[in-house]
């Protein structure tokens, strides 16, 4: 699973290339894996993008109150890994062990999540895509998910 990426193809214009990291992350990279595997994120939109720190997908109502509704949540494995631009870390409630679904791609640093959130890939091409997202809390017309897919 070491050499595993997941190419995002988003409706804002190509693919996303995330390198997997399963060194740092391996049950939440496993979860991530089965979700695009089973066509979870399909469809899904990106219901949280913020200009200057992040954009945050993987909820299936749009709303960034869901996960996968089949799925227990995710224990944490946090690591020493930075947040920086095109990391790719979990997204969670206060409660340190609530990831299931969702996800962020970091837009800058945000150093400031370092050792709060589980960090399980990196951007290696495409994040000029992820950067033409449409923004807002939720954006007026959310950039989505067209495929997801492991190779």
């Amino acid at each position: 699973m070491a050499d595993e990426t997941l190419t995002l193809t988003l409706d804002s214009g190509g693919d996303v290339v995330i390198k997997l990291r399963p060194d740092l992350a391996p049950g939440h990279v496993a979860r991530i894996v089965e979700n695009a595997k089973e066509g979870f994120y399909d469809g899904v939109v990106f219901h949280r993008v913020i200009p200057g720190f992040m954009a945050q997908g993987g909820d299936p109502t749009g709303t960034g109150m869901g996960g996968h509704p089949n799925k227990p949540d995710i224990k944490a494995e946090f690591s020493r890994e930075k947040h920086i631009r095109g990391v790719c870390s979990m997204a969670r409630s206060s409660n340190p062990n609530s990831a299931n679904s969702q996800f962020f791609i970091c837009f800058d640093d945000a150093t400031f999540l370092d050792g709060q959130y589980t960090v399980w890939g990196e951007v290696t091409s495409g994040m000029e895509y992820v950067d033409a997202l449409p923004k807002g809390e939720p954006p007026r017309t959310p950039g989505k998910i067209v495929t997801a897919t492991v190779a």
